[in-house]
C-alpha cells in the first residue's frame, strides 16, 4: 500500500506528469499492508471502546450515548473480515445498533481504498434511515464528510430526451390520454425549479402511464451521444455514486447489477466498482436472489410494451407518426397484442379451472404459443423501419430500437419458459394484478450465489436479526451458499421485558371450530392491553373473518381497528397505529417483518398461526421435492426452519428498545400439542406460561 509521507491518508495524490521512480520513492513511503490493517482495526475498535471516539464525541455534543459490547464486537469482526478478505455472516438482534457497527468500518475502509462500499437492504424504510439519519449523524461524530448516496434503478430517473419528446410536437401521438398532459406540465415546472429528476423527488404523484413514457431505460439510452447527456438525471446520479464512500441500494438493484456483470462484464454494470457489499436484512437473501435471477413474464407487461408501440384502442403510440410508417406494421402490433391476451389467457383459464392462484406448469408444450412468431415478425418489421429511418431523428429511432430489444427479450423469456431451458428451476403460472405471470425460478440458489456472489474479488458481509435456527447458521448457509466466518451476538435487552402466553383450550387450526374460537381469543388478548396490539395472520381469509366478527366489539371499546388490505398503504396504517395508542392492527405477510414501533403503542404481538409456508405453492413444493430427492426431510429441512425464522421476525416486532415491555400471545395450539412447538419457544429468550 502506498501512502503519502507525512500527510493524511485520504488526501488526494497530485498527478505526476513525468513519472520518476526516484522522485516517487522520495515523496512517498511504502507502508506494509499488515501495518495499515492494524491501524484500521485500531480505529474501528477505539471508536466503540469506553472513552473512545463515540463516547467522547457524544459527550462533547451533550448527546446520550450507550456503549454496547455487542456493537463493538460486530464492528471488530467486520474490520477483521475486510482485512482478511474473508466473508462474514452476523446475527445481530434488535438493539445491538448494527447500522453503526457496520457503517464505521465501511466508512474507514472506503476512504482508505478509494472504492465505495455497497449497503444493500430489503426495505425502503431502512434505506431512508441510513441516508437521512444514521450516516449524517456518524459524519458529525467523526468530524469528516461522509459521501453517501442512495442508488435506485434506472427507471426511477427521468430521461430528459424522452421527456422533451413527450412534451414536444409528438405529445398528442404518444400520450395515451389528453388529461395526462397536466402531469407533463407539472413535471416541466418542477424541472425548471431545479428538481433532480428522480421520481421520489417530485412532491406530487406522477401517473404511472406518463412515467413509463419519460423514465430512463437501458434499451433507449444514447449515453454520451445524447444531446441531454450533461444534464442527464440518471448519469448525474451515477457520477455521485462513483464519488461516494457509501452507496445504499436495495437487494433488487444489487442482484440486477450482479446478473448484468455476469453476462456483460463490468461494462454492463449499474453500480460502481465496489470493494465490499454488506447485506442488511439478509434473511431475505434467498428470496431476493430467486426473484431476480430467474425469468418472469406477465400479460400486463407485454401489453403495456405493445401499447407503447401502437395502441389500436385509442390510436396512440410511436407508430402513429404520419411519415414513413407502413400501415401494415400497426396491424402486426395489433395482432401481437390480441395474441398476448389469448396466450396468457390459456394459463389464466387453467388457474380459474383449478380455483388456484398459482400452479406448476410441467408440460408447457400443451399450450399453443402463437405469440412468439408474431413478436418476431413485429421485431423484424420494426427493424426495417429503423433501418430506413433518417439519422436526423435520433429520438424516434432510439425508441424503435428499444422496442425491438424489448420484443426480442420477451421472445427469449418465452423460449426459456416454453422449452424449460433454465436447469434446476420450477416453472409456474400465478395471478398477477389483474393478469397472469409466468415464472421460471431457479431452485439451486445456493450454488448460484456461491459462484457469482461469494466467489468474487470483494468481501461480502451479511447481517440480520434472524439468521439462526437453534443457535446455528447451518440452515441459512445451506439455502444461500454462504462460505466464511459466522458471528452470533446476544441481545442487549432483558428477557424479563416480555412474556409469552400460550392458550391451552384452542381447537386444532384445521378444524371448523378454530375460526370462532380464534376470534374470541383475539378479543381476550387485546382486552389485556386495552388495544396497543399487532395481530399477525397467515392468510387474508382468516384476517377478514376475524375483522368482520370483531369490528363491533372493538368499536364498543373505542379500539380503532386498522386492517391491511382496506385501502390504506402500509406506511399510512403504521402512522395511524402510532398516533392512536389504543389501536389494533390486523396484518399479514408484510407486517411480520421490517416494522418498527417502539414504545407503548405496541405492547402486544398476537400470532394467530405458526407461519408455515403454504406447501401447495409451486415454488415451495418444488423446493421441498428437491430436498426429498436429495435424501433429506422436507419438513425438518425446510418447512420448520423457515417457519421458525419468520416466527422470530414476527415476535421481534415487540421489543425495540430497553424500555419496551409487553406480551406475545400465540393462538396456535400446536405450540403445546406438537413436539416442534418447543423449537419455536426456544427461539425466543422470554419465559412462557400456558393459560
Amino acid at each position: 500500500m502506498i501512502k503519502p509521507a507525512g500527510t493524511p491518508f485520504d488526501e488526494p495524490l497530485e498527478e505526476m506528469e513525468d513519472f520518476s521512480l526516484e522522485e516517487f520513492e522520495a515523496d512517498y513511503e511504502v507502508v506494509p499492508d499488515e501495518e495499515l490493517h492494524e491501524e484500521f482495526r485500531s480505529e474501528c475498535d477505539s471508536f466503540f471502546a469506553p472513552g473512545g471516539t463515540l463516547e467522547s464525541r457524544a459527550a462533547d455534543a451533550k448527546l446520550k450515548c450507550e456503549l454496547r459490547p455487542q456493537q463493538r464486537a460486530m464492528a471488530n469482526a467486520i474490520a477483521d473480515a475486510l482485512c482478511s478478505g474473508e466473508h462474514l455472516c452476523v446475527e445481530a438482534p434488535t438493539g445491538v445498533g448494527k447500522s453503526f457497527a457496520y457503517l464505521v468500518p465501511l466508512v474507514y475502509r472506503a476512504r482508505r481504498h478509494c472504492r465505495p462500499a455497497i449497503i444493500s437492504t430489503e426495505t425502503i424504510n431502512l434505506q431512508e434511515q441510513l441516508i437521512s439519519k444514521d450516516i449524517p449523524f456518524l459524519s458529525t461524530l467523526l468530524g469528516i464528510e461522509i459521501k453517501a448516496s442512495l442508488a435506485k434503478g434506472r427507471r426511477n430517473y427521468l430521461c430528459r430526451r424522452r421527456f422533451a419528446m413527450l412534451s414536444g410536437e409528438q405529445k398528442d401521438m404518444l400520450l395515451p390520454n389528453p388529461s395526462l398532459a397536466l402531469d407533463i406540465e407539472r413535471v416541466a415546472n418542477a424541472l425548471e425549479r431545479g428538481a433532480a429528476g428522480a421520481r421520489d423527488d417530485f412532491s406530487f404523484h406522477v401517473d404511472k402511464e406518463v412515467w413509463n413514457l419519460v423514465c430512463c431505460e437501458s434499451g433507449n439510452c444514447l449515453k454520451n451521444k445524447c444531446p441531454y447527456f450533461r444534464s442527464c438525471c440518471y448519469f448525474k446520479a451515477r457520477r455521485e455514486w462513483e464519488q461516494s464512500d457509501i452507496i445504499v441500494a436495495n437487494h433488487a438493484l444489487f442482484f440486477t447489477d450482479l446478473a448484468m456483470r455476469c453476462m456483460e462484464g463490468s461494462a454492463g454494470a449499474l453500480l460502481p466498482n465496489y470493494g465490499v457489499v454488506l447485506f442488511d436484512e439478509a434473511h431475505t437473501l434467498e428470496e431476493s436472489a430467486s426473484n431476480h435471477l430467474g425469468v418472469r413474464l406477465s400479460r400486463p407487461l407485454v401489453v403495456s410494451m405493445l401499447n407503447r408501440i401502437y395502441n389500436p384502442d385509442n390510436a396512440k403510440g410511436l407508430l402513429m407518426r404520419q411519415q414513413g410508417v407502413p400501415p401494415e406494421l400497426r396491424g402486426k402490433v395489433a395482432e401481437a397484442r390480441d395474441e398476448s391476451y389469448g396466450f396468457f389467457g390459456a394459463f389464466e383459464e387453467l388457474l380459474n379451472r383449478h380455483n388456484e392462484t398459482a400452479l406448476e406448469i410441467t408440460h408447457p408444450e400443451n399450450f399453443i404459443d402463437n405469440l412468439t412468431p408474431k413478436l418476431m415478425r413485429l421485431a423484424s418489421g420494426l427493424q426495417n423501419l429503423a433501418d430506413d429511418e433518417d439519422d436526423d431523428d435520433t429520438s424516434f429511432k432510439t425508441e424503435i430500437d428499444s422496442m425491438i430489444s424489448r420484443c426480442r427479450e420477451t421472445v427469449d423469456g418465452l423460449d426459456a419458459f416454453m422449452h424449460r431451458t433454465i436447469p434446476d428451476a420450477v416453472y409456474y403460472a400465478e395471478d398477477d394484478q389483474g393478469g397472469v405471470a409466468l415464472n421460471a425460478t431457479p431452485l439451486n440458489i445456493a450454488q448460484i450465489l456461491s459462484d457469482i456472489l461469494f466467489n468474487q474479488d470483494f468481501t461480502v458481509v451479511l447481517c440480520s436479526a434472524t439468521l439462526t435456527v437453534r443457535n446455528r447458521f447451518d440452515y441459512f448457509i445451506s439455502r444461500t451458499g454462504f462460505s466464511g466466518r459466522t458471528l452470533q451476538l446476544d441481545s442487549p435487552f432483558s428477557p424479563s421485558q416480555a412474556k409469552i402466553r400460550l392458550i391451552r383450550s384452542l381447537p386444532d387450526p384445521k378444524s371448523r371450530e378454530y375460526r370462532e374460537a380464534l376470534a374470541d381469543e383475539i378479543y381476550s388478548a387485546v382486552e389485556l392491553t386495552e388495544g396497543k396490539a399487532f395481530v399477525l395472520f397467515t392468510s387474508y381469509e382468516l384476517l377478514r373473518y376475524c375483522q368482520e366478527n370483531l369490528r363491533n366489539d372493538f368499536m364498543d371499546h373505542r379500539w380503532q381497528l386498522l386492517v391491511q388490505g382496506s385501502g390504506s398503504s402500509r406506511s399510512q396504517l403504521l402512522r395511524e397505529f402510532k398516533e392512536d395508542v389504543n389501536s389494533v392492527l390486523f396484518g399479514t405477510d408484510s407486517f411480520w417483518t421490517g416494522v418498527d414501533v417502539p414504545g407503548e403503542a405496541l405492547s402486544h404481538v398476537i400470532i394467530t398461526k405458526l407461519p408455515f409456508a403454504v406447501p401447495s405453492h409451486p415454488l415451495i413444493a418444488a423446493r421441498m421435492r428437491k430436498i426429498e430427492r436429495e435424501g433429506g426431510n422436507s419438513f425438518s429441512g425446510y418447512s420448520l426452519p423457515e417457519a421458525v425464522l419468520k416466527f422470530r421476525q414476527g415476535a421481534g416486532r415487540l421489543i425495540r428498545n430497553k424500555d419496551d415491555k409487553g406480551f406475545i400471545t400465540i393462538l396456535d395450539p400446536r405450540m403445546i400439542t406438537r413436539s416442534y412447538g418447543r423449537m419455536f419457544l426456544e427461539s425466543l429468550p422470554y419465559s412462557s406460561e400456558i393459560i
